[in-house]
């Protein structure tokens, strides 16, 4: 389905980038630029990516906690 209208983006481009590294809504912004037109599609593209960050493969949660530790360590 299309969840941003002005920037045609589906559910299936939403999860391809969940499944490429973009696992925050800032990431989901600039990678595939939902919800910064009109704004409408912001919800839907919230619970489109948290609904496919739910099943995390073993490869992204290292690279999410590898790059929870490289803050921290900047921080």
């Amino acid at each position: 389905m299309i969840v941003c209208v002005c920037r045609r983006v589906s559910d299936h481009e939403i999860r391809r980038a969940v499944g490429q590294g973009c696992h925050s809504f800032a990431e989901l912004q600039q990678t595939l630029g939902v919800a910064t037109g009109c704004g409408k599609c912001g919800e839907c593209a919230l619970h489109t990516l948290q609904a496919a960050l739910k099943p995390v493969p073993k490869q992204a949660a290292q690279h999410l906690a590898a790059a929870a530790m490289a803050e921290a360590r900047h921080a």
